[in-house]
């Protein structure tokens, strides 16, 4: 979990093309704030993949008779999501597509193979064969880090109910992969949780997004479908200092003071600025558009 004095704001708070706001409260009061912008950040030769949760406690949330005729909630989120990657992103034009948290153990991944965006938007996504006991992440994981190992870029989706019963190995292997990027042994990748279905337990999504790697990488990310209002928010934290999305920008307070100014760079999409005590809102300004985020 996050520590007491760094906070991500509800995306349900943030303001569009505002992705991510996170806060770090200071010793003397201000605000520490780090900004991604949603917008589409597309890295050359890029591979994807996206895993479904299918151990039992998923069950629900594929809809059909069992459930008493209510919506595939995981083909909603599976189908517009994996189509994307398929359509927009992939550099072969297809995505990877297994179930995770199968088998006896629920360690075993079943693996569908790699489709096109009109497959996966035909793809019924019913259970897998044999749901598992447990929903263990893992083996997903490394599934797609060793299969695409040669990789420029990587884009790997995960759909699940929030609970990971493997949480503390995926955090191990997640710090020795960011070693391994940070050191330039392999390429970058991101790894996206997307939370599905009904009372979407948050506690684990959160963990995994704030995990300390002891390097500048950052793996993890987390989105809850019933949420998202654009599928462009799965590259919110693939932006960074060196992405230039707004020829001109600043950061003002509410009177119109700048904390910020990007007028001769451009505004990249990743931003920080420190925020005065006594201020409860900031305003982007993008080449004269100007968006407010205020601080609950």
């Amino acid at each position: 979990m996050e520590s007491r004095n760094k906070i991500t704001l509800p995306y349900s708070l943030t303001v569009p093309p505002l992705g991510k706001v996170i806060l770090e409260y200071l010793p003397e009061g201000s605000k520490r704030i780090t900004l991604f912008f949603a917008g589409e950040h597309i890295r050359p030769e890029a591979q994807t993949g996206i895993a479904v949760d299918g151990s039992i406690l998923m069950a629900p949330w594929y809809g059909g008779p069992a459930q008493r005729g209510e919506a595939n909630l995981v083909a909603l989120a599976a189908q517009k999501i994996g189509s994307y990657l398929a359509r927009r992103v992939d550099d072969d034009g297809n995505t990877s597509l297994v179930y995770w948290g199968t088998g006896p153990a629920g360690d075993a991944v079943e693996v569908i193979g790699a489709l096109t965006a009109y497959q996966v938007e035909q793809y019924a996504f019913d259970p897998p064969g044999a749901f598992g006991p447990r929903a263990n992440l893992l083996p997903a994981v490394r599934y797609f880090v060793e299969r695409f190992a040669q990789a420029k870029w990587g884009m790997f989706v995960f759909f699940t109910q929030g609970i990971i019963h493997d949480i503390e190995a995926v955090k191990s292997y997640t710090a020795a992969l960011a070693a391994q990027i940070a050191s330039g042994s392999r390429n970058e990748l991101k790894l996206v949780l997307i939370g599905v279905g009904k009372n979407i337990d948050r506690a684990h999504l959160e963990a995994l997004d704030s995990l300390d790697t002891g390097t500048a990488v950052d793996l993890w990310d987390y989105r809850l479908a019933p949420e998202m209002r654009n599928v462009l928010e799965l590259f919110t934290e693939v932006g960074d200092s060196q992405t230039i999305i707004c020829p001109a920008g600043a950061v003002l307070d509410p009177s119109g003071n700048i904390l910020a100014d990007y007028h001769a760079q451009g505004l990249p999409a990743r931003i920080s600025f420190t925020l005065p005590a006594a201020l409860k809102s900031f305003v982007v300004d993008m080449a004269g558009a100007r968006i407010e985020q205020r601080i609950p």
